[in-house]
């Protein structure tokens, strides 16, 4: 008989760094971040074996995901892993319908963050057990096996099953090819660690310089407060990296639609590709506008990071608001509804480039984006993933970056392991950095 593999335990952690001290990942809307992660483990019957998996978070309320996921434990301890996998998509239903949870959300919010940590713990068990890499075990299954894993609920108007296990099995053919070509050349990044709202302009020329000496091509911005302030940052960075390289920006959710579209007119002689998040994120018709008026500029329109679902995507996709599509790992309900949404975009020949920074969103992101490239796509063009350059060496497989593209990462699992020292010094609110900080 085979071995059962049991969920024993859930160990969770409130992880938090003070990234706020030097403004890392300030921006017009987020003036102090401190870069955290409800950090879950998933202990199986196999000792050797466990799945861990985080939520993304931006300091205060962290402890509130943690209460989050422990709700779940009813749903998660002595459950069956390979039971779970052989009908994943009904497992992840199990959870985001949860009756008396479900009504927090619905698959938004609190809950969907808490469910993203369980099943990206489940999917780093998995691919554990296969001793691949995520990416790998995504782009290795036979389309009826991935589409399994998929909640079709509410997207059957724009995508189906059929449609989907057809999608995949007509990018079968080249896959190798592909896969060599990424372990040969990595999969194009571009760094927004050059461009924080809080940094200096000494500091921003400084970075420029570094990054170009590190082969960086490709660049990102924060912009959103004042537009003069904006147009002098921008005139710094362009005058560092010039015309030839890209250069994307952000703002971070600040403006109402119509502030959008004049503050990017004022901004489009530094010929920016896309302007990322340039009003709420809920606001799917106001994307469109933005869009529609931005397109005559040679201004594309990117969005995702702070999507609450499947169905926020499917609706910016139907009405033509989006250029770009920022899936996030750890926003939407983890990997398997990340996958659908990867799949609707294929549809609509929208590129995928994902959110990342932050704590661990750079390990798991480049997963997606390989699968992507690899299984879905077929194709790199527009396609980049963002990457910042902190709290990598808290990971034990931390990215890899070489000439400005990610290197296909090759240890089984979802890269989505922090090393023990970690949790211990950076728990909150006991741990010993947070002791410290707090005599202050």
């Amino acid at each position: 008989m085979e071995e059962a593999i049991t969920i024993t335990s859930m160990n969770i952690t409130d992880l938090r760094f003070p990234t706020s001290l030097e403004l890392h990942g300030s921006d017009a809307m987020h003036s102090a971040p401190d870069y955290s992660a409800a950090y879950l483990e998933l202990k199986t019957t196999r000792e050797s074996l466990t799945g861990c998996g985080f939520a993304f978070t931006l300091g205060r309320g962290t402890d509130i995901v943690v209460k989050t996921i422990e709700l779940f434990e009813p749903l998660v301890i002595g459950r069956d892993v390979k039971k779970i996998f052989a009908s994943f998509s009904q497992y992840w239903k199990e959870l985001v319908t949860e009756d008396q949870i479900r009504w927090l959300g619905p698959e938004k919010g609190v809950t969907h963050l808490a469910i993203a940590a369980i099943i990206n713990a489940l999917w780093d068990i998995w691919a554990k057990l296969e001793k691949k890499p995520l990416w790998k075990l995504l782009a290795d299954m036979e389309p009826e096996q991935l589409v399994n894993t998929i909640d079709f609920t509410y997207l059957t108007d724009v995508l189906t099953k059929e449609e989907a296990i057809e999608m995949l099995r007509q990018k079968k053919e080249g896959q190798q090819k592909r896969e060599k070509y990424l372990f040969e050349n990595g999969y194009p990044a571009y760094t927004t660690s050059i461009g924080w709202k809080g940094y200096s302009d000494e500091k921003i020329q400084r970075l420029c310089k570094q990054a170009l000496k590190e082969g960086w091509t490709r660049f990102k911005m924060k912009v959103g407060s004042d537009v003069e302030d904006d147009k002098r940052r921008s005139r710094i960075i362009r005058e560092e990296i010039g015309y030839q390289h890209k250069l994307m920006m952000d703002a971070n959710q600040v403006w109402d639609v119509e502030q959008a579209i004049q503050h990017m007119k004022e901004l489009s002689p530094y010929k920016p590709l896309w302007i990322e998040e340039p009003t709420s994120p809920d606001d799917i018709l106001g994307h469109a506008k933005i869009r529609e008026a931005l397109e005559p500029y040679g201004i594309r329109v990117a969005t995702g990071e702070a999507c609450q679902n499947r169905v926020i995507f499917k609706q910016l996709m139907q009405a033509k608001s989006i250029d770009f599509c920022q899936i996030d790992t750890c926003r939407v309900g983890g990997v398997n509804e990340n996958l659908s949404i990867i799949l609707m975009a294929a549809k609509f020949g929208i590129p995928v480039c994902p959110h990342a920074g932050g704590v661990g969103l750079c390990e798991l992101a480049q997963h997606l984006s390989i699968f992507d490239y690899i299984a879905v796509s077929g194709t790199l063009e527009n396609r980049m993933t963002e990457y910042v350059d902190h709290l990598h060496e808290h990971f034990e497989d931390p990215v890899a970056i070489q000439n400005g593209c990610y290197k296909v990462p090759t240890r089984p699992g979802y890269s989505s392991k922090i090393k023990e020292n970690t949790l211990q010094e950076y728990q909150y609110p006991n741990g010993p950095v947070w002791k410290e900080l707090m005599k202050k």
